[in-house]
């Protein structure tokens, strides 16, 4: 996405992506009413210079929390959005979730842990050479086995504690991982099309959920607030390395 010099978001390039576009009025949700521009055709079109503000807002937020090195969660379990999601968060090596949800993925961390365990359990008995020993349906259950985990969990491998936050495409979907949140007092962002109460998620981002261009957009903007609080997050860790190795150079009198 073009900025514009002040690093602002390029309105043009929001309204060529058609993330102005909602639903038809008769599915709206009041709440949603701030961010309207107007009804056209019998739908609604999102003011994006709104969309904008809001937009800034949440890159502003994911920026610190990647600075801090805290972890945010992607969830996109919708059709259109899957791959765009998984390729965003793999980039700024962060977890996501885009087959399906678990109930208790955040709830039950614990639970959902040892599950990731036992993948990489059965990972351990490839390498070792365990599996080869096995009569030929226990391999076939335990490969079924591996595939399913990793199809559910393989995105939040990695992720040995709870995220500070979850990014999510279409509230609306995925609102049990939303009440999730909520739940856990996690700072939550989300891409909010017209038929969705914005006051679920502590940072709304007003746009277009169903179409390809929209999400692909607005997660791009998203990722690369995140690989700059990523760069900070080096810049600074780098900084005090360096201010450690020349202390220890030269210690203090006290020191000496």
């Amino acid at each position: 996405m073009q900025e514009n010099n002040n690093g602002s978001v390029n309105v043009q390039d929001l309204l060529e992506a058609g993330v102005h576009f909602g639903h038809l009025r008769s599915k709206w949700d009041p709440r949603m009413a701030e961010y309207i521009f107007m009804e056209k055709n019998g739908i609604h079109l999102i003011d994006l210079n709104k969309t904008a503000t809001k937009l800034e807002e949440a890159a502003a937020a994911m920026r610190n929390i990647a600075r801090s090195g805290r972890k945010i969660l992607f969830v996109a379990t919708k059709k259109q959005a899957k791959e765009i999601v998984k390729e965003a968060a793999t980039r700024v090596n962060m977890p996501f979730v885009t087959d399906r949800w678990l109930g208790g993925m955040l709830t039950n961390f614990a639970t959902v842990r040892k599950s990731i365990k036992k993948m990489t359990n059965i990972d351990r008995m490839v390498a070792d050479g365990t599996v080869s020993t096995m009569a030929k349906k226990e391999r076939l259950m335990l490969s079924r086995e591996r595939e399913k985990l990793e199809r559910v969990l393989g995105g939040i491998n990695d992720l040995t504690r709870l995220p500070a936050a979850i990014f999510v495409v279409d509230i609306k979907k995925e609102h049990i991982a939303i009440a999730e949140a909520q739940k856990l007092n996690l700072t939550s962002f989300g891409i909010v099309d017209t038929n969705a109460n914005p006051n679920e998620v502590d940072f709304p981002i007003p746009g277009n959920d169903d179409a390809t261009k929209s999400i692909a957009l607005i997660t791009e903007y998203i990722v690369k607030a995140i690989e700059e609080g990523l760069a900070e997050r080096k810049v600074s860790k780098d900084r005090e390395e360096k201010e450690g190795m020349v202390s220890a150079e030269n210690p203090t009198p006290e020191e000496a």
